[in-house]
């Protein structure tokens, strides 16, 4: 039973890698679209750090999620 708990707390963690691999593609696009538009930097800033903020929401779900199953289903 315990072993399924882990496993369990485990791939609720791996919400993070896609979270780390989004916020690494939106940070790469913004840096394209800041160089083909310099003038359009406060736009695209605005909107990327929104997006990064949603990712890392799921991360941090996703970790939430591993405690609480460590802790109180354990």
């Amino acid at each position: 039973m315990t072993t399924l708990l882990a496993l369990g707390a485990g791939i609720a963690v791996l919400t993070g890698i896609g979270a780390g691999i989004s916020i690494g593609m939106a940070t790469g696009k913004a840096t394209e679209a800041v160089a083909r538009q310099p003038e359009a930097e406060g736009a695209i800033t605005k909107l990327l750090l929104l997006g990064c903020a949603l990712a890392e929401a799921t991360a941090i779900y996703g970790f939430v999620v591993a405690i609480l199953i460590i802790l109180f289903l354990a």
